[in-house]
Formats: structure tokens, sequence, C-alpha cells
């Protein structure tokens, strides 16, 4: 069964599909040809064959017909099977769709990455190599308008860096996801938001931890953000539900003693609470 990290990673090249695209060209200086439109296609990749091939995501670059096909494969660690599989996902996509076809493996690790990069040999002079799109090769988005262009781009960046050694630099591009994330649909948001925060390493959260969330602006400015989409139910209960999802989603499931503290606590203390979750390593921390 997929893991989350795994259908984590699906979920923002479904979102949006030409952010296959754009990462082929301009992270890995592919060229691709000109295309009006990207859209998600089958991933049923089998022929009148006994196996069953089946991609994690297919996307079609088109105009007027199909004029790129990009298949996405996750892969979180090393699978020989794949080596045997990939080149029939790759050969069935051309036949379909009539035009050249490229494979791309996103990882979170580059170990992964390296073993995913290998020439695969074919027989004779025949060959394929998958394009690999590991951490290191991901842009890192820290600006903020870049990231509020491009969502789906930041949280992959603020996922692919979140434990890179430098925290301060993680902690910019989480923030930066995090700000273009609070402007989306409030499911995509909270799924988002989700994603930033479980990204962010043990190095960057101790960073967090030492700063004064109340002399940072851009950390309480997020805040502000996010809150503001509770201010509908009532500037009170909305920081309050805000901040128990929030939670939830942060360390699981909060009991009913952790919900009366939170629907006690008065406006100034829920700021607090959320400007210290990024950075902290229990419930009772984030509640002081």
């Amino acid at each position: 069964m997929p893991s989350q990290l795994h259908e984590s990673h699906l979920l923002l090249f479904r979102n949006q599909p030409a952010l296959a695209a754009q990462l082929i060209r301009d992270a890995l200086g592919v060229r691709l040809p000109e295309f009006r439109e990207a859209r998600i296609d089958s991933a049923d990749l089998t022929e009148v064959q006994p196996a069953e091939y089946r991609a994690d995501l297919v996307i079609q670059l088109s105009s007027d017909r199909p004029v790129y096909g990009i298949i996405v494969e996750v892969q979180l660690s090393p699978d020989i099977h794949k080596q045997f599989a990939w080149p029939a996902y790759v050969a069935n996509l051309r036949a379909r769709l009539r035009c050249p076809v490229s494979l791309l493996v996103v990882t979170a690790d580059e170990a992964v990455a390296r073993w995913a990069a290998r020439r695969i040999e074919m027989g004779g002079d025949d060959h394929l190599t998958p394009y690999v799109l590991g951490p290191s090769r991901v842009p890192q988005v820290a600006d903020e308008l870049q990231a509020r262009e491009n969502p789906e781009l930041a949280v992959l960046s603020a996922m692919a860096h979140g434990r890179d050694a430098d925290p301060r630099r993680a902690i910019e591009i989480a923030m930066a996801a995090q700000k273009a994330s609070c402007d989306l649909d409030p499911d995509r948001s909270d799924i988002y938001s989700d994603l930033i925060l479980s990204s962010l390493g043990e190095a960057a959260r101790k960073a967090l931890r030492k700063m004064d969330a109340r002399t940072y602006e851009w950390q309480s400015a997020l805040m502000r953000k996010n809150f503001a989409r509770g201010r509908a139910q009532g500037e009170t209960s909305g920081r309050v539900a805000l901040i128990l999802r929030l939670l939830a989603s942060r360390f699981g499931p909060v009991g009913v003693e952790i919900e009366h503290r939170v629907q006690r606590a008065s406006i100034p203390e829920l700021d607090l609470i959320g400007e210290r979750l990024l950075g902290a390593r229990t419930v009772e921390e984030a509640l002081d």
C-alpha cells in the first residue's frame, strides 16, 4: 500500500500537472516541445499482455494533439522490479500517445535518487535512463512572491529542504510555502500546511524554538493569515478551531483536556500557541 509520503508527492503533481514539465525543463535542463495544456492521463499502461502495468501518474502535454508524455513515479526505496517495469511503462504510453515519452522519478532520498538514475540496459545498444528529481535538484523557493505564483512547487521545495543542513534556510522555505498555502482553498491549505510542518527536520525545529516569535513579523504574519479563515466563525471560536486542527495535524488526535485548555485561552494566548507550533516537540510545549 502506498505510504503517506508517497501519496503526498503525487498530490502536488495531480493538483498542478504542469509542475512535472516545469521541473524536467528548469530543474533538470531538458528541452521540451511547446504545449498549451498539461492534464492528467490514464495511468493504466497495460496492453494486451498477461501482466498489468500501472504507473503512479501519467501527464499528457498537448497542443491540439499530444506532443509529450510524462510518467511520474514516486520512489521511496530501491525496487529491482521497477528496472523491468519502467521500460514497459514508457513503451506502452509512447504507443498510446504516439509521441515522445519521458520517465520522471521523484524521491525524497539522495541514495534512492542515485539508484534510480542508473541506466537501464535493454539489450544491444538500447537503453533507458530516467530523469530523476532528488531533494538536491528541487529548487529552493524562499521568495514569497514566487511561492504564491506556484504553491505546489513551494510545498515540494519545503518537503525536499526541510531537513537541510542550514536550518534557517529550511525555515525560510517552509514559511514561504505556508504563506502561499494560506491563499488556497481550505482543503488544499490544510493538507499543504500539514505536509510542510511534518517535513521540518529537528535542526529547523530547534532553531525555531530559539527564536522569539514576537520579533519575527514574517512568522506572526503567517499565523494572522491562517487565523483570518477562522474569523468568519467568530474571532475567538475561529482561532480555537484552527489551533485544534493544527495541533491534531502536528501531534495526532488531542484529548478532551487539551480541547478545554485551548477553548479557555485568550486571543493573545492563542496567537502565541500558533507561533510556537512549528518549533514545538510536544503538545505541552506548544501550549506552554
